[in-house]
């Protein structure tokens, strides 16, 4: 795990120049609020169109699952589409999808063999999700992945939209 970098930053994540950003996808992957909203208009139709072709041949994204796309008019190459949980309070096992979108998110960058991938903030948004558990999760996941996986990878970047997570993920990252 020595050789991957984890980084956390303040900024738009449609900025990024990664190899892979991650969307904060919903089940039907044909855009919406937020981060989705936000890689959609940014990337332009291509993303779209990917999306929709995915969803022809596979109804959509299952909730902790990942799809890859190109990343149309984005500085980065590609956006894993993952699905994170709405929270419901933690009983309807929250806390394992959203571990499941980090985990296979990575393995698809592992297998497109990508050097750098930044996340978002995945299901603290509209879906509710408490931002300290969350960002335990994402690095907990993350980190986890790293024990137990060989990867091409060589930098992870989580992207705070908001200095609530940035400050988070800082002080969980120097744990």
């Amino acid at each position: 795990m020595e050789q991957v970098k984890l980084n956390v930053i303040k900024g738009d994540i449609t900025k990024q120049e990664v190899d892979a950003i991650v969307n904060a996808a919903n089940n039907s992957l044909l855009g919406g609020g937020g981060v989705d909203g936000a890689i959609h208009r940014a990337g332009g139709p291509a993303i779209l169109e990917e999306c929709k072709q995915i969803s022809a041949n596979q109804g959509g994204c299952p909730t902790g699952e990942a799809v890859i796309t190109t990343a149309g008019n984005l500085p980065a190459k590609y956006v894993i589409h993952t699905v994170g949980p709405v929270w419901h309070g933690g009983n309807q096992h929250e806390p394992e999808l959203l571990a499941n979108c980090y985990r296979n998110s990575l393995h698809l960058a592992t297998e497109k063999q990508l050097k750098s991938i930044a996340f978002p903030n995945i299901s603290t948004g509209v879906y509710g999700y408490p931002k300290y558990k969350a960002a335990e999760i994402a690095v907990g996941a993350t980190k986890e992945f790293l024990q137990q996986h060989d990867t091409s990878l060589q930098s992870i970047t989580f992207v705070c939209f908001d200095d609530e997570n940035y400050e988070l993920y800082s002080r969980i990252l120097d744990e």
